[in-house]
């Protein structure tokens, strides 16, 4: 058995945060990690005290057929990534790596090249994360330079380097 390296190790534990998702369109699990050290973890799931999708067997967006990336705002859940950056300090988080996993919940398969919505990208570059590492095509990963969110959104961004969500 090969040893994995660092980032598919982190992915593979963000996987396995995923599995604790309630979510019924997508299973996302997110790990903050700095100076090789777990800082928190986060999963899809309703609010505290709040009736998880799974629960409720009801999903608003898919309901209404609302496509990926879309109407957040009916959403019940809060984001993987907006849990773990809840669960740590700003200070604990300054140039940290956000690890982000998605399962696909019929078939519990690893979803690649997945990014942060736009709400999440906002929230991880206020947090101070420096980089965010997702499944790539072929058991690659694909490195983020928050960074380079950042200057998008000033409209620096160049041809080269398209953010799409």
């Amino acid at each position: 058995m090969k040893r994995p390296d660092k980032d598919h190790y982190y992915l593979d534990i963000a996987a396995v945060v995923a599995k604790r998702s309630t979510c019924l369109r997508r299973h996302f699990g997110a790990i903050i990690v700095k100076d090789d050290q777990i800082i928190s973890t986060g999963y899809v799931g309703a609010p505290r005290g709040s009736i998880n999708c799974i629960d409720l067997k009801d999903c608003p967006r898919e309901k209404a057929g609302v496509p990926s990336g879309e109407r957040y705002e009916l959403c019940r859940s809060v984001h993987a990534e907006m849990n773990a950056i809840i669960h740590a300090s700003r200070q604990e988080m300054l140039g940290a790596t956000l690890y982000l996993a998605c399962l696909d919940p019929l078939t519990g398969k690893r979803v690649i090249g997945t990014r942060p919505c736009k709400l999440c990208t906002r929230m991880i570059i206020n947090a101070g994360i420096k980089k965010v590492v997702t499944d790539g095509p072929q058991e690659t990963v694909i490195h983020y330079d928050v960074e380079d969110w950042v200057k998008q959104d000033r409209g620096e961004w160049t041809a080269d380097n398209i953010y799409g969500y």
